[in-house]
């Protein structure tokens, strides 16, 4: 990636254009968080709910409090420990940062990134002082992307004439979405897990000495935390490692195109598979480009194998549940 291509993305940013840039985690489609059509218009080409809030990405060393009304010492000690990285912070919103990156709440969701691109272009964008609205570069609810290539996949020829800059910065290293802690409510709620990703619960206590709660109705809305999201085109399904194989044979033998994902070994007799590494760092890079290929394998089901329920697996289990969500019940549909 040239110097080059950070600053005319840059200049396109201040501009009010969109850009796709690489991130640790996934790809996100940003806009000057500052510009309200900007961002209106990552909602358009997205097909985002107008209610629900993006992350607002900033260059290492940002200014905290030109962006919260309210800058916690949890969120200090947070950023000094984690950040650049995949870990977005939710504060109060300053009253001059516009509510279209917010979803119309009274906070704001920030992150500071550390893939080597995505830090370019902060730096250059408004001198390092700017903030970039970066919703993950797809169509909503469908799989994240963790390439360029995905995202060019994803939007095909929408974007005419250049219109859209994709940034390429080979294959995202994370795979899935930052870990959200909501940092508003203190006072009343302590600190609350919203989306678990890389960085897990017991870390974050670690730095602020509380052990983040599990969201409560009276959380803010956040990124990626709708029932159904992260899902493929194919519905979804998962089994345990037990009852994976008999249900591929079965399901085969009635004439049903299964794809599988799996990371145990496994003799499969399924029409399109992909195995993913056992660890959890390496199953959760892997996990997003694997479902976009089985979704282009002409498969009626994408049949995953049931992850480990501990608590390093847990991003993982929470982006699987809302990627099967709109396909509970399939599997009995195809077995009766």
């Amino acid at each position: 990636m040239t110097g080059a291509a950070i600053l005319d993305a840059a200049a396109r940013l201040e501009a009010g254009g969109l850009v796709a840039f690489p991130t640790e985690t996934v790809y996100g489609l940003g806009a000057d968080a500052e510009n309200p059509a900007a961002v209106a218009a990552i909602y358009a080409a997205k097909g985002r709910p107008q209610d629900h809030p993006v992350i607002v990405h900033v260059a290492p060393g940002a200014d905290l409090d030109y962006w919260a009304a309210d800058v916690p010492d949890e969120a200090r000690l947070l950023a000094g420990a984690f950040w650049p990285g995949p870990l977005t912070m939710i504060v109060k919103r300053h009253a001059h940062i516009p509510d279209a990156v917010s979803g119309g709440q009274d906070t704001v969701g920030l992150r500071c990134p550390s893939h080597p691109v995505a830090m370019a272009l902060l730096a250059a964008f408004k001198g390092g002082k700017g903030g970039v609205a970066a919703p993950s570069a797809n169509k909503f609810g469908n799989v994240s992307p963790t390439t360029a290539q995905h995202v060019r996949d994803e939007f095909g020829d929408e974007f005419g004439n250049g219109e859209l800059t994709v940034l390429d910065g080979g294959a995202s290293q994370v795979g899935i979405e930052s870990t959200i802690v909501d940092l508003s409510r203190l006072a009343t709620h302590g600190p609350v897990l919203l989306r678990p990703g890389h960085i897990g619960a017991a870390q974050i206590a670690a730095v602020i000495g509380a052990l983040p709660a599990a969201p409560d109705d009276a959380a803010p809305r956040a990124s990626g935390t709708l029932e159904s999201h992260y899902a493929p085109k194919a519905p979804v399904a998962q089994a345990g490692t037990a009852r994976l194989a008999g249900l591929v044979t079965t399901l085969s033998a009635r004439g049903r195109r299964i794809a599988l994902i799996h990371y145990t070994p496994l003799l499969s007799g399924a029409a399109a598979h992909q195995t993913l590494p056992a660890d959890p760092a390496g199953y959760a890079q892997g996990l997003y480009a694997a479902l976009r290929a089985m979704d282009t394998a002409g498969v009626e089901l994408i049949l995953v194998e049931t992850p480990p329920q501990t608590d390093d697996w847990l991003g993982i289990n929470d982006r699987l549940r809302r990627a099967t969500h709109g396909s509970i019940g399939i599997l009995s549909r195809f077995l009766a």
